[in-house]
């Protein structure tokens, strides 16, 4: 469609949000990373060494205590704490130490065949791809965050791209299916970034099954268990381990959605993360983000980024809904899940609450245009 500075009518123009979503569960607590449900650990063992040691005065006055104690914890309510969403990884300051994982390619570049990227961890391999899309006209591309030219392009195309019974807890099986439908993320959005004038390159890919090492760090990291897109080298990283049972103290997707479209719709935010790369966004972002010192702006800017990439991820699991599937039930299941991850009190406040990043995977899957996902047009509230 024609380029047109203001957004089309319904939606992304300035102070527009998009329609808000059913209430969300709520966050739970503050501790990061996510704990696990623990186990009560029984007191009976302790209690008699006590009773043995104090006596039985001390012995009764202890149990007591202990009584009461476990009495108030029967009265609370277990709750699912959320879990974060994936993030693209600024790109590290350069050393002399030459990427063992592949050089950057620059969006201005011709497509070529791109090998996935190699991760450093032990018993993987890697698995390569080539993709043949059309090549863009030469037209101007404007590289900002509210008049970017990825907004000039449309909806995703409806793609065959089937999951089969993938379980996310088999790595090998799990891996296959995001190098897959990673090659269906390049069907669908190749041609709409080159039809909109954006030169169009396929990311890589190191997937593990514990621990990684790429060009923007380690994967999963300390503590964490999400996926990560590196602009360094244009490579999405992930441990399919870590997605699945959590790292740590912090909760894996698998433990929240055991159906496979879960990990694929955050591959997908990862993919969104490379288009805002290709188009330029990536760039601009950062270097706004270096312009200022305060740190509610820079906060500011990242949920932005971060909501668009879910933006873009819920348009590619619409266009591939009813080969993959999603059925209304799965698809009411994304929604919820979508409401559970974000940020939450009493940590940064940099990929949006979990209304807002049910709201914006919801946009995209319901507005499937780009221009639709232009969150830096978006009224605070939606983007906080």
């Amino acid at each position: 469609m024609p380029y047109q500075n203001q957004p089309p009518q319904g939606g992304g123009g300035p102070g527009w949000a998009p329609p808000p979503p059913p209430v969300p569960p709520r966050p739970y607590g503050g501790q990061w990373p996510p704990p696990r449900p623990q186990q009560r650990k029984s007191g009976s063992a302790g209690l008699t060494v006590l009773g043995i040691m104090l006596g039985g005065l001390a012995a009764v006055a202890i149990l007591l205590v202990v009584g009461a104690a476990m009495l108030g914890n029967d009265t609370k309510t277990e709750t699912t704490t959320p879990v974060a969403i994936p993030s693209y990884q600024p790109q590290p300051k350069r050393t002399k130490t030459v990427d063992p994982v592949r050089p950057t390619r620059r969006p201005t570049q011709q497509p070529t065949r791109q090998p996935t990227a190699e991760p450093t961890q032990r018993g993987d391999e890697t698995d390569e791809t080539e993709q043949t899309v059309e090549q863009p006209t030469q037209v101007r591309v404007d590289t900002s965050l509210k008049t970017n030219s990825v907004y000039r392009g449309t909806a995703l195309p409806r793609l065959n791209c089937s999951a089969g019974n993938t379980s996310i807890y088999n790595h090998a099986q799990l891996k296959r299916l995001i190098l897959k439908t990673g090659e269906c993320m390049d069907r669908a959005w190749g041609p709409v970034l080159n039809k909109a004038g954006i030169q169009w390159s396929p990311p890589g890919y190191a997937i593990a099954s514990g621990r990684g090492r790429g060009a923007c760090g380690d994967y999963p990291s300390a503590g964490s268990m999400v996926p990560y897109y590196c602009p360094r080298n244009n490579t999405i990283y992930a441990s399919t381990g870590a997605m699945a049972n959590g790292n740590g103290n912090a909760r894996g997707y698998g433990e929240i959605i055991s159906w496979h479209g879960g990990i694929i719709s955050m591959m997908a935010h990862e993919y969104g993360h490379h288009v805002q790369n290709l188009t330029g966004i990536l760039n601009t972002y950062w270097g706004r983000h270096q312009e200022t010192s305060n740190r509610n702006s820079q906060l500011a800017m990242s949920r932005r980024l971060e909501l668009q990439a879910t933006c873009f991820g819920g348009m590619w699991m619409r266009s591939v809904a009813t080969s993959y599937p999603v059925p209304s039930g799965r698809r009411a299941e994304l929604f919820r899940f979508y409401g559970i991850v974000g940020d939450y009190p009493g940590w940064p406040r940099d990929h949006g609450s979990p209304a807002n990043n049910n709201r914006w995977f919801r946009q995209g899957w319901e507005r499937n245009t780009p221009a639709q996902c232009n969150t830096w047009s978006a009224s605070s509230s939606s983007t906080s």
